[in-house]
């Protein structure tokens, strides 16, 4: 194990779903220097040994994690990007089962949840209420329109 796959673990805590570019600046402030190729390169062999997972939401970068020993599913923000872990949809892996299967032996389901975060909720209901205050009609001092 290298000093910059180290650094490249380290930079994926627990629950972070980070991007490469995240990943390098991370690798590069703990390193000193390290090309965004050599991150693509480590990130590509710890995928293939099982040491971080791949998740590639659609319209958004790749993004890599540590949690790898279970079949978990992600939360994704459609607005911010923000990714959250959720456990597995039902019972043991693979958490869900095909109508039909086609006579593949299934082992594994990935499952995306599409929405908005609570922040962006939230962003989205002040933008709302800001944008009624604007367009709502003046009234004059007597109460008319």
């Amino acid at each position: 194990m290298t000093a910059a796959r180290l650094a490249v673990l380290d930079s994926l805590a627990a629950g972070e779903h980070r991007a490469v570019d995240e990943i390098a600046r991370i690798v590069r402030d703990r390193l000193g220097a390290a090309s965004l190729q050599a991150i693509y390169n480590i990130l590509e062999t710890l995928a293939a040994a099982g040491l971080v997972r791949r998740i590639e939401p659609i319209g958004h970068p790749a993004r890599y994690e540590s949690r790898v020993a279970d079949n978990h599913h992600h939360l994704v923000c459609r607005e911010c990007g923000s990714i959250r872990d959720v456990d597995c949809a039902t019972g043991e892996p693979p958490c869900l089962s095909p109508a039909d299967a086609a006579g593949y032996l299934v082992d594994e389901a990935e499952v995306t949840y599409w929405g908005l975060c609570p922040r962006c909720q939230k962003k989205d209901v002040e933008a709302h209420s800001q944008l009624q205050d604007v367009t709502a009609p003046a009234r004059s001092e007597g109460g008319e329109r």
